[in-house]
């Protein structure tokens, strides 16, 4: 866990060492190109325009006061900010591979990073298997030859399925793979899969980091040598780059984020204690929960506990859950997770869901912890038609 002093440093003051104007707040640097008075310099920098900004599309001052944060904050040498999580994730994976290549990834992954593994890197020469991340002996038994990658998402933000990500790691390396692991269900600020030897860490910046429901952004967390490598490669050539309004945005978010994720994950435990003790509950699913199969991977992965997680009704009437979640006020349904407000996501709305009719997916925002469970309450009495 990151000392106090020092994630103050890191949120409040690390890369806004200058103060032009005077201000507090950083600048949107919004120039879209850079100049230079000599020849020279203008020289060097294109040889390193990674570390001298030219042009917006390779580097931006706004952009790189982020970048500093987030590498800090997870313990690593370096950090690329991209337009989306799944640019994120496609950047990291595309710079791992080449074709005749094979990739271990665990099962119930982030929609968007199954197509982009079974169809698009299928599509040019590289191969996945899909593995069940809590079976260690099913991951082991997955390797090849030509395996490169072996990539991790623990817990899936679903079913929260937990990976042991130390151990499959060590073993990783022994066969000289790389391990890339997505850690959005975690912040930047409760867990650091570099501790436990991940290569690549790969966060939707769009969730807790951005906070507020008005951004879209990924990033990549690694060594210096394999960032500048993306850099050059999938960063620039693909372009997908976060513009410097939205980061500005997400570094104003960082500030709050010690005192959102304190609020949203004390309100979840007190809604899963809650949901415990209903009837009409036939299942909570959270990782924190001492119920819960995994717990203790959940207790050594994080430093604080999490408040995305997911509970069934006890019904397998698809209408019944229908009314549930239409009669629900203060909780709105949508995708996502991170921001201010608490949302529902129904299994049902998913396609071709293996999960059962009654699972649904709840993240719980920033609202007063009582007024949600009185909406849960009236929701589960019109559903289960309580007088």
């Amino acid at each position: 866990m990151i000392h106090p002093s020092e994630l103050s440093y890191i949120l409040y003051q690390l890369g806004e060492e200058e103060k032009p104007y005077r201000a507090v707040s950083p600048p949107i640097v919004n120039s879209s190109n850079f100049i230079f008075p000599t020849v020279e310099q203008f020289a060097n920098a294109i040889l390193d325009d990674r570390n001298i900004t030219t042009y917006t599309r390779g580097s931006n001052p706004t952009v790189k006061i982020l970048e500093k944060k987030i590498a800090a904050l997870q313990g690593t040498e370096d950090a690329l900010v991209f337009a989306s999580g799944s640019a994120a994730i496609a950047a990291a994976l595309m710079n791992q591979v080449s074709q005749g290549d094979h990739i271990i990834c665990v099962k119930h992954v982030y929609s968007w990073t199954n197509k982009l593994l079974q169809k698009i890197l299928r599509r040019m020469g590289v191969s996945t298997t899909i593995v069940h991340g809590n079976d260690n002996d099913e991951v082991r038994r997955a390797v090849q030859e030509n395996t490169r990658v072996l990539y991790l998402e623990s817990p899936t933000s679903h079913n929260f399925e937990l990976q042991d990500i130390r151990l499959l790691t060590q073993w990783a390396h022994e066969h000289g793979l790389t391990v890339i692991c997505d850690n959005s269900y975690g912040s930047p600020l409760n867990r650091k899969p570099v501790e436990f030897g991940v290569d690549i860490i790969c966060h939707s910046a769009t969730k807790y980091i951005g906070g507020h429901s008005d951004v879209l952004a990924g990033v990549v967390c690694s060594s210096s040598r394999i960032i500048n490598r993306m850099y050059y490669d999938e960063y620039m050539t693909l372009g997908a780059m976060i513009s410097p309004e939205n980061a500005w945005l997400l570094i104003r978010s960082l500030r709050t984020l010690p005192l959102r994720l304190e609020t949203a994950s004390s309100s979840c435990k007190t809604l899963v204690s809650y949901l415990h003790n209903d009837y009409r509950i036939s299942k909570v699913i959270w990782p924190f929960d001492s119920k819960h199969p995994q717990h203790h991977l959940a207790i050594e992965q994080f430093d604080t506990e999490g408040p995305l997680f997911a509970f069934e009704l006890n019904t397998a009437n698809s209408d019944q859950v229908k009314v549930f979640c239409d009669s629900l006020k203060i909780i709105q349904m949508a995708v996502s997770w991170g921001g201010y407000e608490s949302l529902i996501m129904p299994a049902m709305v998913l396609p071709a869901t293996t999960l059962p009719i009654g699972h649904l997916r709840l993240y719980v925002g920033m609202e007063e912890t009582q007024s949600l469970i009185q909406d849960i309450s009236q929701a589960l009495d019109k559903a289960f038609h309580k007088a």
